[in-house]
């Protein structure tokens, strides 16, 4: 079956990529597209040769006139992108028939029913709480009209293997060749950044054209398994899977997103959320056309012929009035309603559970459980907002607002203030029934933003917002200084205040700062026995790098989970994890299980960035699979969690972790040569010309790598194929190790114990997409002289392969993972020619007054998308 299936992946492979050669002849004429054949054929021979410098590649790539370079780069970077349409709907097909069953729902609750009685099962199932959090990190290279056109691909693929008649079939090969000329002739890179909109606008378009129809698939998919194994379906107001977003609420380093912006997407929801459940109602009304009813509904109604469509049709101008009223309110009119027609999510289920409950009651389920119970699990899920906001903000803004009004009140200088003084001055305030706002204050502008974005929490419905992160948190007055500041504004409802621990420091000081904020009268009533606290795995994997960050990140789960319980609390751990090994990244279901012991029952949140939303979430079959691999993954991790790691194990990730940091350190901060060496060698300068998105890639635009955020600093070695903020640390550590003779123990917790398993396993594959090679022509090309420190890190790389080796007991990387090394075999004929392409074009416009600026710098703006499609992704 696998060999089966690895030949239609190939096939499909060769097809789109026969098409995109067919529509670019068309363009340029047979000779160009010669000219990519035997650019791709070089870059085939000096793989199978193990060149370590292609010289006749590079040759041929250097004699490209001017003119070809521009389309030679977007020809290969769109063979990516199609070869990653392939390749994931090759990962549908896969996960249908050939599925590992720990990966399967069914199989995890056929174990579930052997350890718990029905009852159990279903109550589990119940209160399950996954929350994915949509973010809009700029690591998105493809524009939004492109990944519209990549899934109209993915679905003709689909049809394809319907087994079509001959004229059918080509008629669809029609159609995807005309989709793949529409992407030929479309420029691929944005030439202006997305404003923060933009951005939730395109998260909306993920719910819209997938998610609405993923999530209904996927519980109506569980209800009939769970009638498979005898238990009763999900009930209809049980919510295991939610959906969150951070676009228009993430403002930490974002200048662009203002109070009015998060007014505006709050607004931008509930008109998107308005228009899909009108879809859904209009459909209902044309399908309910049933006459008898339970006098429930009859007295609602009175005696009318058509009862459901009577019932529907109100709620259908209500929803209508709704639209209307957000769409005024986008438009700032004047005099519009505080509240909406449909102000309250009971508003829209209580007709439709009145339809719902006539219809069973009269015998009717079947048309029950169909259209219209599916537009009932989208409305438990999706509310009317879409998905709630969490707000972020930095830590030092907040104590910004306390610094002004002390000194304007003549309190004292709040910052100068010790932590106990803080928590009094704060709490007594939050116990104080008297406005601490002056009427005639006049704050910074800073401070201004950070009040006006509290009162729009205060104004709109509770609903609308999930939670309020705290970035660079570390001490309990940075929670409760967020606490008064919502109070001062007006917000009456408790609303979660999730401190983010993202540095070593911060990650190992987390537990104090929890037990004493969990020690305190005022929270303990406040928080009402439940916290979330947010683990940074971007920052703190680029302050320590990945060994340090990943033991770091583990122990602070743990004392989370030990000091919560000690207080009687529940915590829900809220992972910012990126779609890189680099931030956190890998697959789900590893990760989820690699989790400590007791961290996760059944309560789990995760973010979901950039790229990454598109690879699980990008349609609906893609999606299902997705939600149905967070599911299993979860209640495996909930009701079989992994053992706790043995004593000896701990004390070889604390002699690993420490031996990592100083490797990692002893070159990111202490070698003096590193900074010049970063932007001399990779397109880190030239990143911030890609338009990925409306956040600036520096939080301080003056300052060096510390103040890089994590997503350019990991996408620019990507780039190069170094791949350092992934690896760098860990190859010392386990040489270290290994020289001491503590292989067998490597091995010993790489077979029993997830957490390292999932570390190493990890750092195979990222390992498996590094090329020295390739980073050292960047260097030759981009450096004067032989860099010692390139050296270097290419020799650390290749010790790291060989640790790992040693520790799997493998002669190559991905030995036992056949399928991400014929993905990797796939793609390097493409990408290698944009890797050589991009040092040259680097070296050329970095040249004092280049010929044809313009025309190759957007080459090389190509060239960074093309090496992220390669990669399968960015930041």
């Amino acid at each position: 079956m696998e060999a089966l299936l690895d030949s239609e992946l190939k096939e499909n492979v060769r097809l789109l990529g026969d098409l995109l050669s067919e529509v670019i002849e068309a363009d340029k004429g047979a000779d160009f597209v010669n000219k990519i054949i035997h650019i791709r054929t070089l870059a085939k021979q000096a793989r199978a040769t193990q060149q370590t410098t292609p010289i006749e590649l590079i040759h041929a790539l250097n004699r490209l006139a001017n003119d070809d370079i521009t389309p030679i780069t977007r020809a290969f970077n769109q063979f990516l992108n199609l070869a990653n349409i392939a390749e994931q709907y090759h990962d549908v097909v896969r996960s249908q028939q050939n599925q590992q069953p720990s990966h399967q729902l069914s199989e995890v609750l056929q174990q579930l029913t052997k350890k718990l009685s029905k009852e159990e099962v279903s109550q589990r199932l119940a209160q399950l709480q996954i929350e994915l959090v949509l973010t809009a990190h700029p690591t998105e290279v493809t524009r939004r009209t492109l990944i519209q056109k990549y899934q109209l691909i993915f679905q003709a693929l689909n049809q394809l293997d319907a087994h079509p008649r001959p004229n059918e079939r080509l008629a669809i090969l029609g159609e995807v060749k005309e989709i793949i000329a529409q992407i030929w002739y479309t420029d691929e890179i944005r030439q202006t950044r997305p404003s923060p909109e933009d951005e939730a606008k395109w998260g909306f378009a993920v719910i819209e054209n997938s998610l609405w129809q993923a999530l209904p698939n996927f519980y109506r998919e569980l209800d009939q398994q769970l009638q498979s194994q005898g238990l009763p379906a999900l009930p209809m107001n049980a919510k295991p899977l939610r959906f969150c977003s951070w676009m228009g609420g993430d403002r930490d380093g974002n200048p662009n997103v203002t109070a009015k912006v998060t007014a505006n997407v709050i607004h931008l929801g509930r008109w998107m959320a308005a228009d899909l459940y009108l879809r859904d109602v209009h459909g209902l009304i044309n399908d309910l056309s049933m006459q008898d009813c339970n006098p429930v509904l009859r007295a609602v109604v009175g005696d009318v012929h058509d009862p459901y469509r009577c019932l529907l049709r109100q709620l259908k101008k209500r929803l209508k009035e709704t639209r209307a009223w957000a769409k005024s309110a986008l438009n700032h009119h004047q005099g519009i309603e505080a509240q909406p027609p449909l102000h309250h999510v009971s508003s829209l289920i209580e007709p439709l559970k009145l339809c719902y409950d006539s219809l069973m009651d009269c015998g009717m389920g079947i048309i029950a459980n169909g259209k219209l119970l599916d537009t009932l699990r989208r409305v438990n899920t999706f509310g009317l907002t879409l998905c709630p906001l969490d707000i972020r903000q930095e830590s030092s803004r907040h104590g910004q607002v306390f610094e002004e009004l002390t000194e304007y009140l003549g309190l004292g200088e709040y910052r100068h203030w010790n932590e106990q003084k803080k928590q009094q001055f704060l709490i007594a305030e939050l116990q104080n029934k008297r406005p601490l706002l002056p009427e005639h204050w006049q704050p910074s502008a800073q401070v201004q933003e950070v009040l006006d974005t509290c009162k729009v929490l205060a104004n709109q419905s509770q609903d609308c917002f999930a939670s309020y992160v705290i970035s660079m948190a570390s001490q309990p007055s940075d929670v409760l200084a967020v606490a008064l500041i919502l109070k001062m504004c007006g917000r009456i409802t408790p609303i979660p205040i999730v401190p983010l621990f993202e540095t070593l420091d911060d990650l190992t000081g987390a537990k104090a700062s929890i037990d004493a904020l969990l020690h305190l009268p005022w929270y303990q009533q406040y928080c009402q026995g439940e916290q979330m606290v947010m683990v940074g795995y971007s920052d703190s994997a680029k302050d320590a790098g990945q060994l340090a960050a990943c033991w770091a990140q583990y122990k602070a789960q743990e004392e989370l989970v030990n000091v919560c319980e000690q207080h009687n609390v529940r915590l829900m751990l809220f992972h910012g994890r990126g779609g890189t090994v680099g931030r956190g990244g890998g697959p789900a279901h590893g990760a989820i299980l690699s989790q400590p012991p007791g961290s996760v029952l059944g309560r789990i949140r995760v973010t979901e960035q950039g790229e990454m939303i598109r690879f699980k979430f990008g349609n609906a079959q893609v999606a299902q699979r997705s939600l149905q691999v967070y599911m299993s993954a979860v209640l495996m991790a909930s009701e079989f969690p992994p053992p706790q790691p043995k004593d000896e194990w701990r004390d070889h990730m604390e002699e690993l972790s420490q031996c990592a940091l100083q490797g990692y350190r002893q070159i990111v901060r202490e070698d003096p040569d590193f900074v010049a060496y970063f932007r001399a060698v990779t397109p880190e300068q030239e990143l911030g010309k890609l338009a990925l998105g409306s956040r600036p890639a520096k939080r301080n635009q003056g300052g060096g790598v510390e103040s890089l955020r994590a997503i350019p600093w990991i996408f620019a070695w990507m780039q190069i194929r170094l791949m350092l903020p992934a690896w760098l640390g860990s190859e010392s550590a386990l040489q270290s190790h290994i020289k001491e003779g503590k292989l067998s123990q490597l091995q010993d917790m790489t077979r029993h114990w997830p957490f390292f398993q999932t570390f190493i396993d990890m750092l195979e594959m990222v390992l498996s997409k590094t090329d020295g090679a390739i980073s050292e022509f960047y260097e030759s090309r981009l450096l004067d002289t032989p860099s010692e420190l390139g050296a270097q890190l290419r020799s650390r790389l290749q010790l790291a392969i060989e640790q790992v080796l040693a520790v799997k007991q493998q002669q190559a990387l991905l030995q036992n993972s056949p399928v991400i090394h014929q993905s990797m075999a796939v793609r390097n004929p493409y990408t290698d020619p944009l890797h050589y392409l991009q040092a040259e074009l680097l070296y050329r416009t970095r040249q004092p007054n280049p010929e044809h600026f313009q025309e190759l710098e957007h080459a090389l703006k190509v060239t960074m998308a093309g090496i992220a499609a390669g990669m399968r992704n960015t930041g």
